[in-house]
Parts: C-alpha cells; structure tokens; sequence
C-alpha cells in the first residue's frame, strides 16, 4: 500500500484557445478546469509463512558404509603420502648435511641455521678403519742364558727385533 493513500487527483485542463486568429494563444498556461482522475490506488495486504522440512532416509546402508570406508582410505592415504614426503626431506637433509660435515663445512654455532644439521653425526661406514698411527717399540737385546740353544741361520730371530702389536689392534 502507497502512503499517502489518493484514490484520485485532479488534472489540469489548460485553456488552448486562440480566438483572434493570430496564431498563438490568448491565454497560455491558464487552467479552465481540473478533471478528477483515478489512480489506481489500491490497499494491499499480504501476510506470507511457509515451512519446509526434508527428511531423507537411505534405503541402502551399504552404499553409506562404502563412502565411510572410501573416505577413512583416502585419508590414510593421504597420512601416508605426506609421511613418505617427510621421510623423503629428513633423508635429503642426513645426506646433505653427512656431505657437508665430512667436507669441513658446517654452521657457526651462534647462527640460528646452526640446528639444521645439529642432530647429524658422521661416523665411519662399517668395515672401515680411520687413518691412524701405531708406535712400535722393539725389545732390548739381552745375553743368551743357559740352556738355550742358538736359533737357527735364517731364522726370524736371527734377522732383527720381533715386532709385536698389541692385542687390541689383532686382525678382524
């Protein structure tokens, strides 16, 4: 509904008349009447409610189990696929860093980069032994003593010192 409400409204006749002949009007803009016109108004009163309710039951409940168990697999899938990706990095960085570190090339302590390669350690492969240096001492010579026999010529013995390891650099 239109407020204010006017069910009519007068509308102007306008004087027109020309009775001299001359071509223009004798009295322009002057109003001889007002005619009474319909508006069309109407009063108009609508109230509107609705409700809508669904209410879905499914008739087969192994299709609802199938999409609960496509979905818990594509989630571990996906569990899977980015605990392979971590693997994947933290190989990467044991690698590079294992290079880096038998290269003499590392982070300064104080350098907040330093913890990247913090819980690396390079240690020899199995099998390998690291270079490193044996003092070899050589007996004393001392007088033969009774009862022994000279050695024979060509002996070990008759060569030089014995060289002798300690036993805890024996063979493998």
């Amino acid at each position: 509904m239109q407020k204010p409400y006017e069910p009519y409204y007068n509308d102007p006749v306008y004087d027109m008349r020309d009775l001299n002949d001359d071509g223009s009007l004798d009295n322009p803009g002057a109003i001889l009447y007002t005619v009474p016109t319909r508006t069309g108004q109407k009063d108009n009163y609508n109230i509107s409610l609705g409700v809508s309710a669904t209410w879905s039951i499914p008739q087969d409940k192994k299709l609802q189990d199938q999409c609960k168990e496509a979905a818990a697999t594509q989630i571990a899938l996906q569990q899977q696929l980015t605990a392979n990706k971590r693997l994947d990095f933290e190989i990467a960085r044991l690698k590079n860093c294992g290079e880096l570190i038998k290269a003499g090339i590392m982070f300064h302590p104080r350098s907040p980069y330093h913890k990247v390669c913090a819980d690396v350690v390079v240690t020899n492969p199995g099998g390998v032994i690291p270079p490193h240096v044996h003092t070899i001492s050589s007996p004393k010579p001392s007088s033969q003593t009774e009862g022994q026999q000279p050695s024979p010529a060509g002996s070990a013995s008759s060569l030089g010192p014995t060289i002798s390891l300690p036993p805890s650099h024996g063979s493998r």
